[in-house]
């Protein structure tokens, strides 16, 4: 059954999630992300994009100014600024008061987002690659999204165990910085520096990594993935019935928080996996 956790918003909104899960709706403005880059990366697109989300039911939009697709170039501070803010001002200025997430792995991008009306902190770093990180959701009391991302694993690395270290660490970055610990939200990062058996084994052991951290929620984020592609043979814009199936897995293991591109699709499977699980 799903562990349950309230977050406070510096809105003052209330976020919960449990039984219900959160869909967590991507916006890349970006020109080069691995399935939809170059299609929001206007104002305009990414506010469009952003009313649909709202309009299917999004709990939680995810704005992110820089690709993390391997072989992806980096930006600038600048350049990644000069993408997201304008997008956030867009979202806010339309009256929109849907749950904002920075997807970034700079301090001064979520400092700058948070400033300008986002939320939720989304480092894709696990608050491990600068320590900065953690002062600034510490700073604005945000609830913080600490993904899974060991460059060094190999296809010999013992999953579980390794990831539990690795989320140990986080969070004693976390207590040290002042970060109240039920603000963290751990992510295993699928498609990070991993097998494709591996990625299976995560979500098959989802139920494992919970029961080390029950007070803590989990997110999941396959959505179009090559974990996907590379069972079914096809490309991103053809993976809706495989991510449809690994977040009703990912759910039915405990999962509160589904990072998707496909909204409704998603939130309708979910509806069935909590009805099937909890009753209609």
């Amino acid at each position: 059954m799903h562990t349950h956790h309230a977050y406070t918003l510096r809105s003052g909104q209330k976020l919960i999630a449990g039984p219900r899960a959160l869909v967590m709706g991507i916006l890349n403005v970006t020109p080069d992300s691995f399935s939809d880059g170059g299609t929001h990366d206007s104002v305009e697109t990414a506010l469009a994009h952003a009313q649909a989300m709202v309009a299917e039911g999004v709990d939680i939009i995810d704005i992110g100014g820089e690709s993390t697709r391997p072989g992806h170039a980096p930006v600038s501070v600048q350049e990644e600024l000069d993408r997201v803010i304008p997008a956030i001002d867009a979202i806010r200025a339309a009256g929109i008061t849907t749950p904002i997430s920075i997807d970034t792995m700079k301090p001064l991008v979520a400092d700058q987002a948070i400033q300008a009306g986002a939320d939720i902190i989304n480092d894709v770093n696990g608050l491990q690659a600068d320590p900065y990180m953690a002062d600034v959701a510490t700073l604005y009391g945000v609830p913080t999204i600490a993904m899974h991302w060991d460059r060094n694993w190999t296809a010999e690395t013992d999953v579980i165990p390794a990831m539990i270290a690795f989320f140990n660490q986080t969070v004693k970055i976390a207590s040290d910085a002042g970060l109240a610990r039920e603000n963290l939200i751990l992510d295993p990062g699928l498609g990070f520096s991993k097998t494709l058996n591996q990625n299976y084994s995560i979500l098959r052991q989802l139920p494992e990594l919970i029961r080390a951290f029950p007070d803590l929620a989990t997110l999941v984020g396959t959505s179009r993935k090559s974990m996907i592609g590379k069972v079914l043979r096809n490309e991103p814009s053809e993976r809706l019935a495989g991510t449809l199936a690994t977040t009703v897995a990912g759910y039915e293991r405990g999962g509160h928080i589904f990072r998707v591109h496909d909204v409704r699709a998603n939130s309708d499977a979910l509806r069935i996996a909590q009805a099937t699980l909890y009753g209609p």
